[in-house]
């Protein structure tokens, strides 16, 4: 019985660690992928991951995983949380997500939205128009951008993916060579028998030799015994 369990949860933890491996393996596709990709998405959300702790006082911190879904601007409000490409000079190019404070239009008299971190409290440097929107801030998952970093680097791919396929190569073969081991011992145990049932059979064969050799002896003594008399 304990034998059994013990059967039970080692193929339970092996499965386990499979899983988790492949796992890891397919989110690591994805983040590579998908995450912080405007040009990506997945079921419909573009995804990415928090790099610092502007929006922290309210809402996310750094390393959060963040979901944002695509809309259109002109449904957007004061409160709303936007991500969009920011045209700032120190932050030019780079993906930011911040808060609406207000709706206005900028110079050119384009529509677009006065935003900024909660965190500081501090206006962004441009308005953010229309084209520039990537989506609306939906929801988060704390702390798992930070994984998704980790895994991407070395120690992270050593951890979480190659440690576990090496430790279930390293199981299998072990239970390959206790296979071995066993199936050449059986092999051996049945040559040994198959030997035992040779030699078993070889006494047996002299055996009834000698008892007709014994019996052909006396029965040419038995014919010698007539002559004798006479």
């Amino acid at each position: 019985m304990i034998k059994k369990v013990f059967r039970t949860v080692k193929t339970v933890l092996v499965w386990l660690m499979v899983t988790l491996a492949v796992s890891m393996m397919i989110f690591t596709v994805i983040s590579v992928t998908t995450f912080n990709r405007n040009d990506r998405n997945l079921f419909g959300y573009k995804i990415y991951i928090v790099q610092t702790d502007s929006m922290a006082k309210t809402d996310f911190d750094a390393g959060a995983l963040i979901f944002v879904k695509e809309v259109d601007p002109a449904t957007l409000r004061e409160g709303d949380i936007i991500t969009f490409v920011s045209q700032g000079a120190e932050s030019f190019g780079q993906t930011v997500t911040h808060k609406i404070r207000k709706l206005t239009a900028d110079a050119e008299n384009n529509p677009g939205f006065i935003t900024y971190g909660t965190t500081t409290d501090v206006d962004d440097e441009t308005v953010v128009t229309y084209p520039y929107i990537l989506g609306k801030y939906e929801r988060h998952v704390p702390h798992l951008g930070t994984f998704f970093q980790f895994l991407k680097t070395t120690p992270g791919y050593i951890v979480c993916i190659f440690i576990p396929f090496m430790m279930i190569i390293l199981y299998e073969g072990i239970k390959c060579f206790r296979l071995f081991r066993r199936y050449k011992t059986e092999q051996m145990d049945q040559m040994q028998a198959e030997n035992a049932k040779i030699l078993e059979q070889l006494r047996m064969l002299e055996a009834q030799l000698a008892q007709q050799q014994a019996a052909e002896q006396a029965s040419a003594e038995a014919d010698r015994w007539p002559a004798d008399a006479v």
